[in-house]
């Protein structure tokens, strides 16, 4: 039986050598959590269109992108000499530029709810922002969100995205509970928390608290959390109840605006009030966005009074507006469908290799994302992703990672456009030869995994 681990750290001295001195300086010896995994994480030397190699010369297949936002995979030639020539000239002003302006424009003509739109720097001030604006617009203090999506890691998102199930109420009425260690008591006050994928019970929860809700937010598939598509019928009915009572529907595209011109919005032809954007409008480089409805956003204009201030010195930074720019020209519609094809055909693949070697799990996806859970029941919720065997998806992750694959530890993937039919197949050659190795080790686990259900 292949122990993953013996294998990885036999061959990557290098990565363990560097862990070990940044451990000496940086808490846990990174600074950044989801790049940490045990015994130590993979340190990354250098990346060409699919493919990256780390600091042992061992080179794999980039099924992760920097966790989704490198659609057009690395050092896109476009992109590339965009951050050159923009470079040469200068990074940052203490002044507006022209390239902002460009990308705004193109960013408001494809989503559909963009009528404005700001910069930032991250998917964390995008929904920061958005829920500010929404509270400034309604005059209501609270915010709902999914349990188990992600909006990143300010005070008001960091509730209920992983919360331990037996301690966080019934699925249909769940209660909010802190993510992390600091999260202040007001911020549990003050979000309210609905259930993923069921209408009823979630109008309930919003008409209960309609008074108070200034907005719900949501993505419309759920990223991090298990590439968990929504119902047509649960965005529907969010976006019918919230307009009736005067709230505002914010949809967290961070991720999901991959999966079409438009994002999720265009695919299920639901608009909300606002959108928060990230990861692929930046080329490569730290942008994100919020914007979505005109007399919204226009709290945020410095002409009027009072008005919503939104500091920040690498906001529409020109490095930034360059790759985002050329990023996002290069995704045109002929480039979506041909990548949410391939992401169509890997899932059908990978869903025959478990399938013959009888092991268990649900491919769940959505244009060109995707994520493994190693369970026999549909994953439609954070409930149902929270019952999945989690030692059997790092199993899965570790072996990747042998055999010259990179994925996300909870098996999370996403493809670019620079891989291929070869690149494609390499990698479900993988999965089938880690399944194969693990098979007995997981099998031997099942009984255990049973009676502790």
């Amino acid at each position: 039986m292949v122990d993953p681990e013996a294998v990885y750290r036999q061959t990557t001295p290098r990565s363990r050598a560097l862990h070990e001195r940044a451990a000496m300086v940086m808490p846990g010896g990174t600074t950044r959590t989801t790049t940490y995994f045990h015994p130590y994480p993979l340190y990354i030397e250098r990346g060409e269109g699919c493919r990256v190699w780390d600091v042992d010369g061992t080179e794999r297949i980039d099924m992760l992108g920097n966790y989704t936002a490198l659609i057009l995979g690395h050092s896109h030639p476009k992109i590339v000499e965009a951050i050159r020539r923009q470079a040469a000239r200068g990074t940052g002003f203490a002044a507006a530029n022209p390239i902002e302006v460009e990308l705004a424009t193109l960013l408001c003509e494809r989503v559909p709810s963009l009528e404005a739109v700001r910069f930032c720097n991250s998917g964390t001030e995008a929904t920061m922002f958005a829920m500010r604006l929404a509270r400034a617009f309604t005059g209501r203090p609270k915010i709902a969100r999914i349990e188990g999506g992600y909006h990143g890691t300010h005070d008001y998102a960091e509730v209920s995205t992983h919360p331990v199930v037996s301690e966080a109420g019934p699925p249909e009425a769940p209660q909010a509970m802190a993510d992390s260690m600091g999260t202040p008591d007001w911020a549990l006050d003050q979000v309210i928390v609905l259930p993923f994928n069921n209408p009823d019970a979630a109008e309930r929860i919003i008409r209960r608290e309609k008074s108070q809700l200034a907005a719900v937010i949501l993505e419309p598939i759920i990223g991090a959390g298990g590439v968990i598509p929504a119902t047509i019928e649960f965005l529907q009915r969010l976006r019918d109840v919230t307009r009736e009572l005067g709230i505002l529907l914010i949809f967290d595209e961070v991720i999901s605006l991959r999966v079409a011109p438009g994002g999720a919005q265009q695919l299920y032809d639901v608009t909300p009030d606002l959108t928060t954007l990230g990861k692929i409008i930046g080329g490569g480089l730290p942008v994100a966005a919020f914007g979505g409805r005109a007399d919204v956003m226009e709290m945020l204009d410095p002409r009027r009074e009072p008005n919503i201030a939104q500091g920040g010195t690498y906001n529409g930074n020109p490095l930034g507006m360059a790759a985002g720019l050329a990023a996002m020209t290069e995704l045109t519609p002929d480039v979506y469908d041909d990548l949410n094809r391939k992401g169509a055909r890997v899932c059908e693949q990978l869903t025959e290799v478990f399938a013959s070697h009888h092991v268990p799990v649900q491919v769940n996806s959505a244009g060109s994302l995707l994520a493994l859970h190693f369970t026999d029941k549909p994953v439609v919720d954070y409930r149902t992703m929270a019952a999945a065997d989690k030692k059997q998806a790092r199993d899965l992750f570790l072996g990747l990672v042998n055999h010259g694959v990179l994925m996300a530890p909870r098996a999370m993937g996403a493809l670019s456009t620079p891989m291929g039919e070869d690149d494609i197949q390499q990698f479900v050659d993988a999965v089938e030869a880690v399944v194969a190795e693990q098979r007995r080790r997981w099998e031997s686990r099942e009984p255990n995994a049973r009676a502790s259900r």
